[in-house]
């Protein structure tokens, strides 16, 4: 088993992995709310609740698991499968032990591994869905996350009744699940590495300003990514973080400039795509779980899938917090982990980057 795992995989690095077997993202889906569906991407969602973000439920968290389980099906169905025919899932959210992915995808009965890596889950999902299908574990893998504003703000903040005033700093938590499909069926956008991201802590303890809680750990892992793969910035279409903000790419930019990298050029965000700064009042820009997974399903892959993108850095961020530590002032350190996805092309020789 060790022989064929190695001869699957590549190490590189320290924290990097290449997949001599690729995984392939077979299908994507996005289910969002209404404030999402007003800012730019919201004519490219698979599924909008423009009503009262409840999904049909009377609670948030059952909105947040009723969209998780739309995205899936969604996907799935995308994908050409069934449910059964999944071998495992990865899924994750910002609540308590996870219970929006747990009572979300219940009903699916697909065996689950339930994750946390706040914002960052995507990324945590898409790389063990790929490092599965790599490894010969399975032939179709699910990865999933979600994020629900009202069930954000209540766990973390203030009950939406409390109409407390967010400082300029904040993020808004975008209402919205995105899952994907990763399997061995040769399509035209492959996950062909990844790079593990490490907790960073600089002793931040603003949780209203995650933006600079997380960018150490983005300029972290991309610096890495770049190392690991013998790459420069160059060598990727977009370097697209999850949930940095308008504040948060500020400090990356000058922290990866201290090691030597220009980013300027290359970076995007998804907490500053999803929503309009000039019409939509969100602040500092998006953020949750949702954020970078309905970015990438909507807007990012179907460039990849196009061809307009050849290859992309994609690296969700998250602030990895919980009301108790934050209300025993502890600091709020961050994590991110890089997916690189690329375009394939078919040919007779087979398929190609």
């Amino acid at each position: 088993m060790g022989n064929f795992l190695m001869d699957q995989t590549k190490l590189c690095g320290t924290q990097s992995l290449h997949f001599q077997r690729p995984a392939y993202i077979l299908s994507a889906a996005s289910v969002a709310g209404k404030k999402e569906a007003e800012g730019p991407l919201g004519k490219k969602f698979d599924m909008v609740d423009e009503q009262d973000n409840l999904f049909g439920a009377k609670t948030w968290e059952e909105a947040e698991s009723n969209m998780q389980k739309e995205a899936c099906i969604l996907a799935i169905g995308k994908a050409g499968l069934k449910p059964e025919k999944i071998r495992y899932l990865f899924g994750g959210d910002l609540l308590r032990q996870g219970i929006a992915t747990s009572m979300g995808v219940e009903a699916l009965q697909i065996p689950m591994f339930g994750l946390y890596g706040a914002c960052s889950t995507s990324g945590e999902a898409l790389a063990l869905a790929a490092m599965s299908v790599s490894a010969g574990y399975g032939d179709s893998m699910l990865a999933v996350t979600s994020s629900h504003f009202g069930s954000a703000e209540k766990e973390f903040r203030f009950p939406l009744g409390y109409a407390s005033q967010r400082p300029l700093s904040a993020h808004w938590t975008v209402t919205g699940s995105g899952a994907f499909v990763v399997g061995t069926d040769p399509g035209n956008v492959k996950i062909s590495g990844i790079t593990v991201g490490k907790i960073v802590d600089y002793g931040l303890k603003d949780s209203q300003n995650m933006g600079a809680c997380m960018a150490p750990a983005a300029a972290d892992t991309i610096v890495r990514n770049l190392k690991d793969f013998g790459r420069t910035a160059e060598d990727y279409d977009r370097i697209i973080t999850g949930d940095l903000g308008s504040i948060g790419q500020s400090i990356l930019f000058d922290l990866a400039a201290e090691k030597g990298y220009d980013l300027r050029q290359k970076h995007l965000d998804c907490g500053m795509l999803i929503f309009d700064p000039e019409t939509q009042d969100t602040h500092a820009g998006g953020s949750g779980c949702g954020c970078a997974a309905v970015t990438l399903a909507s807007y990012l892959l179907p460039k990849i899938e196009s061809g307009e993108w050849k290859r992309i850095l994609f690296v969700p961020t998250g602030a990895l917090m919980s009301t108790v530590s934050f209300n025993e002032g502890a600091s709020v350190p961050g994590i991110a982990h890089g997916i690189v996805i690329e375009h394939c092309r078919k040919e007779a020789a087979g398929w190609t980057i």
